[in-house]
């Protein structure tokens, strides 16, 4: 990955009564424009992001979406849906004066990515996608439901039923939600780390215990719960394999990691087969965007595509 350099400025931008979302630009300021959507939802961006664009091509542009990370108010459902992020989007490429760009996401960031480029496609460049999500009934069963994920990491799945009554686990995403916006603090924050703890388990190749604070935990697990009752707002012809001909002019790159436990390649493979010019390449890796096979080729993805489109 590239050195990570400070952003040349940042800010937070109001994009409803309620929301202001964080951004910030970094590397080239006349460079190639992209922008990288984080995972979740609620995950936040971290400086280490930048590390996947070659700051002397590369004009990049990061945001938190709303209710996470450095934006405000923290943890907030309300206002807050796939849809309601997609006009974000739009609101921050105005604000910076950029044509068309480059949308760069892995995990929810590869749903979202989609999701955008599908309402917009006259925006986007290209597109290079990790960790593949669409965000269908099996894959969050897959993730929050018994008989996915449970069954490869049985001990961590006992973490991740403990905060909710044994007569409640029959639909542990809506017993979660209920938690998670519980008016006990302190009950809410058990779950949230929970929540939180079950996922980071699986995001790694190589599992370790998570020591987040729960208060940081907060706004993934009450974010992703909220956005998984919902099923993401992809109901009613919104469905990204549904609308996908929108955008199979847009070159793509899609980078799976064969051992990802979190979005499994399944989802990937599906994608592909609704977009055959997509180009998919498989890594023997695990969900994280930051582990070395996942990292590289995200990174000559990135390179091959400012090779491609320099001085366009």
């Amino acid at each position: 990955m590239y050195p990570i350099r400070e952003p040349l400025r940042s800010g937070l931008l109001p994009v409803s009564d309620l929301h202001q979302i964080y951004w910030e630009e970094s590397g080239k300021p006349d460079g190639i424009p992209v922008i990288f959507l984080h995972g979740g939802p609620g995950a936040g961006a971290s400086p280490q992001c930048r590390g996947f664009f070659n700051p002397e091509k590369y004009r990049i542009v990061i945001i938190d979406q709303r209710g996470c990370g450095r934006s405000q108010p923290y943890a907030e459902t309300r206002d807050n849906t796939t849809w309601d992020l997609v006009a974000d989007i739009e609101k921050v490429r105005e604000m910076l004066g950029i044509e068309s760009w480059l949308v760069f996401g892995g995990s929810w960031g590869s749903t979202l990515s989609l999701a955008y480029a599908e309402t917009h496609a006259e925006r986007v460049r290209g597109l290079i996608l990790r960790g593949i999500f669409l965000c269908r009934q099996f894959e969050i069963d897959w993730l929050n439901e018994e008989g996915g994920a449970s069954m490869v990491y049985p001990e961590q799945w006992q973490r991740y039923l403990a905060p909710i009554p044994s007569g409640q686990r029959g639909q542990l995403i809506r017993s979660y939600h209920a938690l998670l916006n519980s008016s006990d603090r302190a009950a809410a924050l058990d779950a949230a780390k929970a929540w939180a703890d079950w996922e980071n388990y699986l995001v790694r190749f190589e599992p370790q215990e998570s020591d987040e604070d729960p208060e940081a935990s907060l706004a993934i697990a009450r974010l992703e719960n909220h956005y998984f009752v919902h099923l993401g707002w992809f109901g009613q012809g919104r469905g990204i394999l549904e609308n996908v001909n929108k955008i199979r002019h847009i070159p793509t790159v899609i980078v799976q990691g064969r051992y990802d436990l979190c979005t499994p390649a399944r989802s990937a493979w599906d994608l592909k087969q609704a977009f055959p010019e997509a180009d998919l390449r498989i890594v023997q890796g695990g969900h994280s965007a930051f582990e070395q096979a996942v990292s590289a080729a995200l990174v000559q993805a990135a390179d091959e595509f400012a090779a491609r489109h320099a001085g366009i």
